[in-house]
């Protein structure tokens, strides 16, 4: 059987073109795709590559996904043919030493997913077995498509243990940045967004309900105005970084106040090195957090999240375009003129 899909050839050389698409292994669905999403992981990668997610060449592309169970694999249980569906793009193995120690995300031997942009995908059995759930019939599927990048904010707030009445800069407005500021309001938290990109300054606000909005292409030297809108001027309860720069990292000890946390989520490229006052550090008490991916738990309260419709995930959506005209919807969102794209098969 053939199906349109999109496939990586290597950095800056993707094509849209007929591909073989096999039944479904044993423990194996196929779904086809009616909603997938660009991602700032799909820009690097169209950009440099991807050690994990790109195992072969060529490769299918894009990991943020909803669709609908057209066929299923032996010894599959608890779905059918017909089913409306949401899959992670991973799903930890249970059996290695993380995985035994509940530390999903950090599993061994994670086996991740990729394809979104094609017309059908095959799921993983270990991604069936954990990793694949159940959409109600009255919810959308871009809404739902949603549910793998929101897990991973999900499991950030919830390991930085952000509470009610603290006070809480987000540096970074991309769609986990954003998504960030309006988990941290739902925290009951007081927060400051900064960003440069009009577009995602303007979300911050109508998306993520900000109490307070910084344009850093109008300041320099911004962290004074961080530390002002702290309670009593002493700096942030917690700042996150949501952009994955060293240099905004080491900014980021400024911000805080003595027994402040600064939660640098936004990943850097490998063997990138940060200078960090260790006076600061220690003295002050600062605490240091880094969380990577998500497990089955967050994904399945990401769903929730966006089911209940406590986060307005459908105004991150800045553009609809059909699946051959994926190479431009990912040159637009890395050059900052677009948000998320749903990509339509």
């Amino acid at each position: 059987m053939k199906m349109k899909a999109i496939q990586f050839y290597e950095p800056l050389n993707i094509k849209y073109e007929d591909v073989e698409i096999n039944d479904p292994k044993e423990g194996e669905v196929q779904v086809q795709i009616k909603a997938a999403l660009t991602c700032g992981t799909d820009v690097k990668t169209y950009r440099r590559g991807h050690p994990v997610l790109i195992k072969k060449i060529p490769s299918g592309f894009g990991h943020e996904f909803s669709g609908i169970i057209t066929k299923i694999g032996a010894s599959v249980y608890g779905f059918k043919v017909g089913d409306r569906v949401v899959a992670a793009n991973s799903a930890p193995c249970g059996k290695c030493f993380f995985c035994k120690k509940g530390d999903y995300n950090l599993c061994e031997n994670l086996e991740f997913l990729n394809g979104a942009y094609a017309e059908y995908i095959n799921i993983p059995s270990a991604i069936v077995k954990r990793n694949l759930l159940h959409l109600p019939d009255d919810l959308e599927f871009e809404r739902a498509a949603f549910s793998e990048p929101l897990a991973n904010v999900v499991h950030g707030i919830e390991k930085t243990g952000i509470k009610s009445g603290q006070t809480v800069g987000v540096m970074g407005l991309g769609p986990i940045g954003l998504m960030f500021v309006k988990l941290a309001k739902l925290k009951g938290a007081k927060v400051i967004a900064a960003g440069r990109n009009p577009l995602k300054l303007k979300l911050a606000q109508e998306f993520g309900n900000a109490d307070e909005i910084v344009d850093l292409t109008k300041y320099k030297n911004p962290e004074k105005i961080f530390i002002d809108f702290s309670e009593g001027k002493k700096g942030l309860d917690v700042a996150v970084e949501c952009i994955g720069l060293p240099e905004i990292w080491e900014k980021m000890f400024t911000l805080v106040r003595k027994g402040g946390t600064v939660h640098l989520f936004g990943g850097c490229k490998s063997g990138t090195n940060i200078s960090i006052d260790t006076r600061r550090l220690h003295y002050d008490e600062i605490k240091v957090l880094s969380i990577f991916h998500h497990t089955p738990l967050y994904f399945r309260e990401a769903l929730r999240l966006i089911y209940e419709e406590k986060l307005p995930v459908e105004k991150l959506i800045t553009d609809v375009m059909p699946l051959e005209k994926t190479e431009e919807a990912i040159i637009r969102h890395m050059n900052g003129k677009a948000l998320k794209i749903l990509i339509k098969p």
